[in-house]
């Protein structure tokens, strides 16, 4: 006989105040992983991520306001997709068009509706659910940051205020990025549907740019005090492993997710002991997640396999990959890394990219040569606003023997610099520079 008062197969009731920070934290952690799939069973419905995401945020209230009473129920996930979607059905019963929304589901009129019969058919075509929300949150229409703050609140499930905190902005701006990509999809009629396969190329150009944006921030923080942000990372991974699951035959997503793994696997050598930067070659690279460079082997022999042209991700993954074979510095391959640059500076130009190149260039030929390729790239003035540009001419400069300009570079590099730890890196090899006898 049990010795409560609590529902069967319940959590057993105790005293408020001993667990409604644990429920709490239940809470989050459960939302956090199921408010996509919520969010986007929902979006089917009612055809509307707004409301969708409102009436999964009624639910997620429920939940915070009932389990710390009632306890953490068996299926808290299940409880929160009943939850909500009772509540979509009461807000269809509301509505002149409810008859037409109810038909979509195979329900013939309003009269005699089974809620759970609609309940169950919302459980329909969750992959292609998901896949959906994630490109209607990625929608060209919307602002990069829009697409960025929508995804993270939609898919992975962050509060406006981890939103604005990750991104150093103040929160209402955060919110009012969420609303205004809301109102655009509203306004401009878009719907959520699975496109053609011509419109779906682009529409995963921009989840893809959208994914790899939210871990390039916790990888290198643009800005603020700390050098990176893994919780940041963690999350543009786990998209990165639900788009895997969507769209396995994609070698981009295989690619991305690859190249977001090695980064990832050097994060606990990025920062000592004091909280300052570690540099890729002065990494204790024993100290490398060897779990996720496995991974992103895998997912790099994914991408290759599928018989496609690889895209800049692949190549950048392929990139990566040198790094993470590698045991000592001294072993990585740079003539295959700097062949991989010059197929990927043909298909994704960008200044960074050639700046990169330069630096691969500057370690399998020497830093003379290094350095001329920097300036031509440098020539084009795109970069100067670039801390990191000035930082690689300091460094080449600096392996060169030239002293002096090492430390002025990198004193500019510090100058530019908006987050805190690279400034101070950049300041400390300055000075050290500068007291180094000529």
């Amino acid at each position: 006989m049990s010795t409560t008062d609590s529902a069967p197969g319940a959590q057993p009731r105790v005293d408020a105040a001993d667990t409604s920070g644990a429920t709490h934290r239940a809470v989050e952690a459960i939302w956090r992983i199921e408010s996509g799939r919520l969010i986007a069973g929902l979006a089917r419905v009612t055809g509307d991520v707004g409301i969708a995401e409102d009436m999964a945020q009624e639910a997620l209230v429920a939940a915070l306001e009932q389990w710390p009473r009632t306890g953490v129920p068996p299926n808290p996930a299940g409880w929160l997709m009943t939850t909500a979607k009772r509540r979509a059905i009461d807000a269809h019963r509301r509505e002149s068009n409810f008859g037409r929304k109810a038909a979509v589901l195979g329900e013939e009129a309003v009269s005699g509706v089974d809620s759970d019969a609609v309940i169950d058919a919302m459980d329909d075509h969750v992959h292609d659910d998901v896949l959906r929300l994630l490109l209607t949150a990625c929608h060209p229409v919307l602002s990069l940051e829009s697409r960025v703050a929508l995804t993270l609140r939609c898919l992975a499930g962050l509060s406006t205020d981890e939103i604005a905190r990750a991104f150093l902005v103040p929160e209402a701006t955060a919110a009012q990025r969420i609303v205004r990509a809301k109102n655009t999809l509203a306004d401009r009629g878009v719907q959520f549907e699975l496109p053609g396969p011509e419109e779906l190329s682009e529409r995963m150009s921009s989840v893809l740019e959208v994914v790899y944006l939210v871990f390039n921030e916790g990888y290198s923080a643009t800005s603020g005090s700390d050098w990176t942000r893994p919780d940041l990372c963690n999350e543009a991974i786990r998209l990165g492993r639900l788009l895997a699951g969507l769209v396995p035959e994609e070698p981009e997503v295989h690619g991305l997710l690859a190249l977001m793994e090695f980064q990832a696997s050097r994060l606990p050598a990025r920062v000592g002991p004091s909280g300052e930067a570690v540099l890729l070659p002065d990494q204790d690279r024993r100290l490398w997640d060897r779990l996720l460079v496995r991974r992103g082997l895998e997912g790099l022999t994914r991408a290759e396999s599928l018989g496609k042209p690889l895209g800049p991700y692949s190549l950048q993954a392929g990139i990566a990959a040198c790094h993470a074979r590698a045991l000592r510095a001294d072993d990585t391959d740079w003539a295959r890394i700097v062949s991989l640059y010059d197929v990927l500076v043909r298909v994704w130009p960008s200044p960074v990219v050639a700046l990169n190149r330069a630096v691969a260039v500057s370690f399998l030929q020497g830093p003379e040569a290094g350095l001329k390729e920097l300036e031509t790239v440098a020539a084009s003035g795109r970069l100067d606003l670039y801390p990191h540009l000035h930082a690689a001419r300091g460094d080449l400069h600096a392996r060169s023997g030239r002293l002096e300009e090492a430390a002025e570079a990198f004193a500019r590099a510090a100058e530019l610099s908006r987050n805190e730890a690279d400034r101070a890196t950049f300041t400390r090899r300055a000075t050290e520079l500068r007291g180094t006898p000529g």
